[in-house]
């Protein structure tokens, strides 16, 4: 599973080969940091902890909890099961990811204060005529005479917005690994510069490319004996007095 932290930008347009036109949201998404791996031995469940951003200052208890790591302004925890294959302090960049890939996308949805049930649950409304005056985006009857309460979970207004809201089928158009952007198809939940969590199907291929350049670095050992490179001096003849 492949997963990053962001932050939304902006929207903005695609031109593709084909002439075609996509909208798409700009994300600046990492390079974070795994701040903790929580195992089920220890913790109970198996999550990944990421870092992301900068902050001046921390509290005590989160400067003791990220020691020598980066002052992170968010953290974030996601649930993967390979959770034993990622290290405290691997960096997690926009490489991982490819155009087309499929994901989804979690954030907090803009916040819309106090709203009507019109707006909030998508009510008609009352008829603008027959003795309706002044009732037209009014909710009307709450609830029967029999139970003489309201029940839980009826629909009125209140506060509308601030919810947590992921949006699942969404595709990666462009990558830019130089700015750390990544352009995903469509709108993207939150308001610009919140924060946004990345997840997708697949393995961590920047991980495994480390590794591959790690053993191609590394010195060959040949099967020579040492013993046999070292060139065998001539011997001195001694000269005769």
């Amino acid at each position: 599973m492949k997963f990053i932290l962001g932050k939304k930008l902006n929207m903005t347009q695609v031109f593709q080969d084909n002439g075609n036109v996509i909208s798409a949201t700009i994300v600046e998404a990492g390079p974070c940091q795994v701040t903790q791996v929580k195992t089920a031995d220890k913790d109970g469940y198996v999550a990944v902890q990421l870092g992301f951003g900068q902050k001046r200052k921390l509290s005590k208890s989160l400067t003791g909890h990220l020691k020598s790591l980066p002052k992170f302004r968010y953290l974030k925890e996601v649930r993967a099961e390979d959770a034993d294959s990622f290290k405290t302090g691997q960096e997690i960049t926009v490489k991982m990811f490819q155009p087309g890939d499929a994901i989804k996308v979690t954030g907090v949805s803009k916040g819309k204060g106090f709203q009507g049930v019109v707006k909030r649950h998508g009510f008609h409304g009352s008829p603008a005529s027959h003795g309706h005056k002044d009732q037209l985006r009014m909710p009307g009857s709450i609830g029967t005479t029999d139970p003489a309460r309201v029940f839980k979970g009826k629909r009125m207004a209140g506060r509308m917005g601030g919810d947590q809201v992921t949006v699942a089928n969404l595709e990666i158009i462009q990558i830019d690994p130089e700015q750390n952007y990544l352009y995903i198809k469509g709108a993207l939940p939150g308001a610009r510069n919140s924060l946004i969590l990345i997840q997708g199907p697949g393995e961590l291929k920047e991980a495994e490319q480390s590794k591959k350049e790690k053993s191609e670095d590394e010195p060959v050992e040949s099967s020579v004996n040492p013993i046999d490179k070292v060139e065998s001096k001539p011997e001195e003849k001694s000269e005769e007095h």
